[in-house]
């Protein structure tokens, strides 16, 4: 319930004892600057939970530039939402916040902040700083921690590690006695879920044959997505459908928060159309960047918190864009940054990738630095927050919430597909697929080649061109008919296409070559490529002589990268 000044009247307002059912509770008050900083209080959020004696409030002081999504997702936590002038103005027992900025000496309240990063690394200069001026470290000087008496803004400053109490202590004193070391609760859930790195994996179409390779950016023009520096990307993103073959590597880009709302989640997307139709998995920032990062071979990153995490999880990093102006001189992200190996933009791509493998030994820094006290953030940061609130704390153990299973987006390629093929032997057929222009292959072994194209591509003039048309979609979708009516059509609809082909679930594929009958292909275990692929292979043996029939009973070799797969072959009952 609402005034007509959008102050809200329940639970706190000054009617509210008339109206509020639980109204003896003590208030606890997120402050919400932007996106960024509401995924880490999202994450000590379940702190608070299952206590009856606690009432959730949020707020956003509207002092950050990205308040894009902000309004979203405050309204998607269901905690209500106060305006920031009633938020100032209603006593609290305690505040958390995940940055500085705003009138936060102006909450009424033990206030708490966390950092939104790793640690405190990045320099910002504070609002009115004049021009020309050095910027201090966010959160980690006079300027942010300090209020214009030089008290300190927070009554506990939350850290990760005692190197951070260290820098604090020389170059702001002041706040040293409000510092806490009490650990990372963003690393903390990244530490508890590593043992189903697996299953993020298969859910972003990862199999065991395929590299998952994460391209991380922060914010600002320095960044691997800006365009301040040397702006890399434009010529980046064609080379990873040109250099990678698509089913021996998955590319996931993951943003930061603040070039998703900066620029508006569609210009993101537009800006990675070509990309993404090629294959490329866009990451929620908010839900499955950690996922992503758990799952990952090697991130293409930068200077950016994700990156440096990805490096404390033991992945290796190439990093590139690598400014070192905007860090801390004393930080450990500045140590990383200036150590990691770099990507060379005039050289091949794909060699750089495969050679942080030989031999790979992760950099102690990172692990050590994210955290002092793994795994203990959320009993420590409870039993901090509730005695700055004045409560006895609960009696069951204080707990994260898990990270969730990311929904399953094996990747659709819907650009027009160049497909190497090799016959090995009898049944055995080596597929490579191409979502771009494959560079130059005179020294490798004769084959092939063949244009497979999904029926849902935006170059629609290369369906009339096709050997192959392919679409994923479940035999009993009323919408396309049944596979074997859909594949009749799609031959009769494309005179030149060779075969037609439709996957139905992972791992099988209902295809039907012209003037064939109706197969299906069917892996066998541990084959988990797409069966797109599978289809392709098939085209390649009817190509060079073969028939279906001498398929019966034996299974069918695909040979993807390293990886081989036994796929059945079967006539279509």
């Amino acid at each position: 319930m609402t005034g007509a000044d959008g102050w809200i009247r329940v639970p706190v307002g000054d009617d509210a004892a008339r109206w509020a059912t639980r109204g003896r509770t003590t208030t606890v008050l997120l402050v919400v600057h932007n996106v960024t900083a509401a995924t880490r209080l999202l994450d000590v959020l379940p702190l608070f939970h299952d206590d009856l004696r606690v009432q959730l409030l949020v707020t956003c002081p509207g002092s950050s530039a990205f308040r894009a999504g902000v309004a979203e997702l405050l309204a998607d936590t269901g905690v209500p939402v106060l305006p920031w002038e009633q938020a100032v103005s209603v006593p609290v027992s305690l505040a958390v916040s995940a940055s500085f900025g705003g009138r936060l000496r102006d909450v009424r309240g033990k206030l708490a902040v966390l950092s939104h990063g790793v640690g405190y690394s990045k320099t910002l200069a504070p609002p009115g700083a004049a021009s020309g001026t050095p910027a201090p470290v966010f959160g980690m000087s006079p300027e942010w921690l300090l209020d214009a008496g030089g008290r300190p803004v927070a009554d506990a400053l939350v850290l990760s590690h005692p190197e951070q109490y260290e820098r604090l202590r020389a170059v702001c004193p002041e706040a040293a006695p409000s510092a806490v070391v009490a650990g990372d609760p963003c690393w903390d859930r990244m530490l508890a879920a590593r043992p189903y790195r697996d299953r993020y994996r298969r859910a972003l179409g990862a199999g065991r044959g395929r590299r998952l390779i994460v391209l991380s950016s922060t914010w600002n023009p320095e960044s691997l997505f800006g365009d301040g520096g040397d702006d890399v990307l434009p010529s980046l993103l064609p080379r990873l459908a040109d250099e990678f073959p698509l089913d021996e590597y998955r590319f996931a880009a993951v943003l930061h928060p603040n070039v998703w709302h900066g620029h508006g989640p569609g210009q993101v997307r537009a800006w990675l159309d070509r990309a993404r139709r090629s294959g490329l998995a866009l990451i929620d920032p908010l839900t499955g960047w950690r996922q992503a990062l758990i799952a990952a071979d090697a991130v293409l990153g930068d200077h950016g918190s994700v990156t440096y995490y990805a490096a404390a999880l033991g992945v290796p990093v190439l990093l590139g864009a690598a400014p070192s102006a905007g860090l801390a001189p004393d930080a450990p992200v500045r140590a990383f940054v200036r150590e990691a190996p770099r990507l060379v933009p005039g050289r091949p791509l794909r060699p750089q990738v495969e050679a942080l493998f030989d031999g790979f030994r992760p950099a102690p820094g990172p692990a050590r630095f994210t955290s002092s006290v793994p795994g203990e953030s959320a009993a420590r940061l409870r039993r901090l927050f509730y005695g700055l609130a004045g409560l006895p704390e609960p009696e069951p153990p204080a707990r994260l919430e898990p990270l969730p299973l990311p929904p399953y987006e094996p990747g659709e390629p819907r650009v027009p597909l160049l497909v190497r093929t090799r016959l090995l032997g009898s049944g055995e057929i080596a597929v490579t697929r191409y979502a771009g222009t494959p560079p130059d292959t005179a020294g490798e072994a004769a084959g092939d080649a063949h244009l497979a194209v999904h029926e849902d591509t935006r170059e629609t003039d290369r369906l009339d061109l096709a050997d192959v048309v392919f679409r994923h979609g479940a035999d009993d979708d009323p919408r396309l008919g049944s596979a074997d009516r859909w594949t009749a059509e799609v031959l009769d609809r494309h005179p030149r296409c060779a075969l037609a082909a439709r996957v139905t679930a992972p791992g099988t594929c209902v295809v039907r070559p012209r003037g064939g009958e109706p197969l299906r292909l069917t892996s066998g275990a541990g084959a988990d490529a797409d069966p797109a692929v599978y289809a392709s292979a098939l085209h390649a043996w009817l190509a060079a002589g073969g028939t279906p029939r001498e398929l019966y009973g034996r299974d069918l070799t695909v040979r993807v990268g390293a990886g081989a797969h036994r796929v059945g072959v079967a006539a279509l009952a």
